[in-house]
């Protein structure tokens, strides 16, 4: 024989229970015929059944002094899933008599009964499984299907009306017994198979009942909200109704007296017109002149404007050449940069060579002292050079600093010449709109002379405004002079601007030539390092005459020596001088390799 799961029979049994205490519980109380109170046997015996299902497969929490097992955890839950629930749940823990959670529980279940929506909260519950899962073992009816079926049987307690007394009922100390004798068939049962059906038939009706007066209490309450809202909006309009007789009966005295004024007024129209349709058509002719005027000098300013546009591009064309300037500057610096190095590197070379010199022989020490001094005359040299290089970048700074200011200069100028054309359109289309106006104003002045009642009122409007635009035309005439004399402003703006950029170019150029300059003298010294580094000088007891004229060395021929070739010339002989940037005198150059020469002490001179 298979053995059966104990708590699958715990869930079947419990199931059935459930179903007969909602089913012995409608059909009481629909035989009842009234509200159950707390004390009917049946219903004390539905909260029994409904305790016993939300118990089963309950996990034991551990607490401080002992471990606790109750109902109230999941059913507290409910406010977090159900909004509505959130009322139930305050009044229970409001309720004085209430210490344990069990009992709060069961004020719970009333308040859900009473309420007619116990069936709506546990399907809330059944739901949310992950959150069931931390107060119920997975084999617990209210994780299983059971648990649905019994929610699906709870529906059907919306028929009964229960009026139950929370408060002072002492629900802690209650005992949970099923009582299974109220459940157990009798010879009555048999015979009431037809009272059962008209108490479906009852029960359906009362159904369909409460749900008519659902629709009917959501259409009163519509119905409500639209005689409010016409009420207020009838209001609203007797008000508008009586301001409105009211202006129409000032209106009508007003038209009483206008017409009264008006048939004096028309015997003195009559005279003033012929003087009006002169002093019109003189106004017409000024008006026409002034036209011709103004747009003179709007194609003159639609000239300027582009002369300016084309000034622009040539100011934009010359920013464009001064930054590729300014980039073949800084390759130029690099470049300078890394031959600096590339000295740097030979100076240390040199001075190696010169500390090996004088470790071989201590006789050199004469010509390592004048090669030293050539070695602090090429430092002072290299720093001079870099000073050079420290101004060209200070230079470069001031050069960089004047762009921008350009820029923003040419910026400003940019957009004040933008506005300058959007107030030209505007007034130009306002010209336009005016001239528009003014032939409609002769038209209706043509329409308004053959009508009697409206003479007076046209032609006297008429005038107002024709006054009102020259004077305008005026104030306009004057705006265009104080335009004028703002572009005349900015033209000259726009030449300083030019000066300041044909100033830079100098500048650049200056720079680019003593760039050059520079680069060239220091080839010319890492050639003069290239010859001094294969050759040896003579000693002085050997050169005692000069190379070219062949006469001694003395205090006044003294000696000078050429770095590139190694040939020792007298100072007569070496007049070639080569001024450099450098240094303040100019230096002595070679006759035959142009290099440059280095004065020597004479071997006479002590």
């Amino acid at each position: 024989v298979a053995v059966k799961d104990p708590t699958a029979v715990e869930r079947a049994n419990l199931l059935n229970m459930a179903k007969l205490s909602i089913k012995g519980l409608i059909e009481s109380a629909l035989s009842f015929g009234r509200t159950l109170d707390s004390d009917y046997p049946p219903l004390q015996q539905f909260f029994v059944v409904m305790e016993h299902c939300l118990k089963h497969g309950l996990k034991v929490r551990k607490s401080f002094l002992s471990y606790n097992k109750t109902i109230w955890g999941p059913l507290e839950l409910v406010e977090k899933l159900y909004p509505e629930a959130e009322e139930i749940a305050a009044s229970v823990r409001d309720l004085p008599g209430l210490k344990t959670p069990l009992g709060r529980a069961r004020a719970w279940l009333r308040l859900a009964l009473m309420q007619k929506k116990m069936a709506d909260y546990l399907r809330c519950l059944i739901i949310q499984r992950d959150l069931l899962s931390e107060f119920y073992e997975y084999h617990a009816l209210m994780m299983e299907e059971e648990g649905a079926v019994i929610v699906g049987l709870l529906v059907g307690l919306n028929v009964i009306d229960a009026n139950l007394c929370v408060k002072g009922e002492d629900l802690d100390s209650q005992v949970g017994v099923i009582d299974f004798s109220v459940y157990l068939k009798s010879d009555d049962d048999i015979g009431g198979k037809e009272r059962n059906v008209q108490i479906a038939a009852i029960l359906d009706q009362k159904n369909y009942v409460e749900e008519l007066n659902r629709q009917l209490n959501s259409t009163v309450s519509s119905l409500h909200a639209r005689v409010d809202s016409l009420e207020k909006s009838n209001t609203k309009l007797i008000e508008e109704l009586a301001i409105a007789k009211n202006n129409i009966i000032k209106l009508q005295e007003e038209n009483h007296q206008l017409r009264s004024e008006n048939t004096l007024i028309l015997m003195k129209t009559q005279h003033h017109l012929e003087a009006t349709k002169v002093d019109v058509e003189a106004e017409l002719q000024t008006y026409k002149h002034s036209r011709q005027g103004l747009d003179e000098m709007y194609s003159e300013a639609r000239r300027q404007l582009r002369e300016e546009a084309q000034l622009r591009q040539d100011m934009e064309n010359e920013l464009v050449v001064q930054v590729s300037m300014k980039h073949e500057i800084e390759l130029a610096m690099k470049l300078l940069e890394k031959d600096i190095h590339e000295k740097q590197d030979t100076l240390i070379g040199l001075r190696q060579q010169l500390d090996e010199v004088k470790a071989i022989n201590m006789e050199m020490y004469q010509k390592l002292q004048v090669s030293e001094d050539a070695v602090k005359e090429k430092s002072e040299i290299i720093s001079r050079l870099e000073d050079k290089t420290n101004q060209i970048n200070a230079t470069m700074k001031q050069l960089e600093q004047r762009l921008q200011q350009a820029e923003k200069a040419q910026m400003e100028a940019e957009a004040e010449d933008e506005n300058l054309k959007q107030e030209y359109v505007n007034k130009s289309e306002t010209l336009q709109n005016e001239f528009s106006q003014k032939e409609k104003q002769l038209l209706q002045l043509e329409t308004d002379l053959k009508i009697e009642k409206e003479w007076r009122q046209t032609l006297e409007d008429d005038l107002q405004k024709e006054k009102e635009t020259v004077s305008h035309l005026r104030i306009e005439t004057q705006e265009i002079i104080n335009l004028k004399k703002e572009f005349l402003k900015l033209q000259e703006k726009n030449k300083q601007l030019k000066r300041i950029c044909e100033d830079q170019e100098a500048a650049l150029q200056e720079l680019a030539s003593k760039l050059s300059e520079s680069k060239l003298k220091i080839e010319d010294i890492k050639e003069a390092n290239k010859a001094l580094q294969g050759q040896v000088w003579l000693k002085d007891k050997e050169a005692t005459h000069c190379k070219l004229c062949e006469k001694e060395f003395s205090l006044s021929k003294r000696k000078h020596h050429c770095r590139n070739c190694g040939e020792i010339f007298c100072n007569a002989c070496s007049d070639n001088e080569l001024p450099l940037p450098s240094s303040p005198k100019p230096v002595r150059v070679c006759d035959s390799c142009h290099a440059i020469l280095i004065q020597r002490c004479s071997s006479n001179v002590p």
